[in-house]
């Protein structure tokens, strides 16, 4: 009887996990923009010249305020990133980003920084978005998602963890921002 019985307590937790697994996995299949690394077998082949469409001047509203984010081109085999949200007229945080090459393929590191430029991370410590897989219009890293939707529009997809430890898909529209000192 004992033997039975664990025998079916074992199937429950079994069930349980693959309920819980499909759940998941619906989830990521239905949000499928925003990849997990063992999503994929492998880093794709990838320069920075397949990323370079990134690059420009971009705003947008999320989190309460205005977004901005600016890439620079493709320079030493590298593009560099700055992120700020302003709510209420004051900055809430920056980033510092950068997509560079290392020993297995593209991947975004990124810094937060609070208004006062003090760092959330440690100091040799960076938030690591390697790249799993890119299209000429889309660059899918490791939970951050950039898509082109237009020449002027760029979706960006993020999965968070939340302090309740559930993870969360957050998607943010871009609108570029043209050059002030164009004539």
């Amino acid at each position: 009887m004992t033997n039975r019985f664990q025998v079916l307590i074992t199937i429950i937790l079994i069930l349980n996990v693959l309920s819980l697994r499909n759940d998941v996995f619906s989830h990521s299949q239905g949000t499928s923009s925003v990849l997990k690394s063992e999503e994929t077998d492998t880093a794709p082949r990838a320069t920075i010249a397949d990323v370079s469409w990134i690059a420009g001047h971009w705003q947008g509203e999320m989190f309460g305020g205005l977004a901005e984010e600016i890439w620079s081109p493709p320079v030493g085999g590298t593009m560099m990133g700055m992120y700020k949200l302003v709510r209420d007229g004051k900055v809430v945080f920056y980033e510092l980003m950068i997509i560079a090459q290392d020993s297995n393929g593209l991947v975004l590191k990124l810094k937060h920084f609070n208004a006062d430029l003090t760092a959330w991370e440690e100091k040799t410590e960076t938030v690591d978005f390697p790249l799993i897989k890119h299209t000429s219009s889309e660059a899918i890293f490791d939970g951050l998602t950039f898509r082109m939707i237009d020449d002027e529009t760029m979706q960006v997809l993020l999965r968070m963890e939340q302090r309740d430890g559930d993870t969360q898909e957050m998607e943010f529209i871009y609108r570029r921002v043209g050059d002030e000192n164009e004539n």
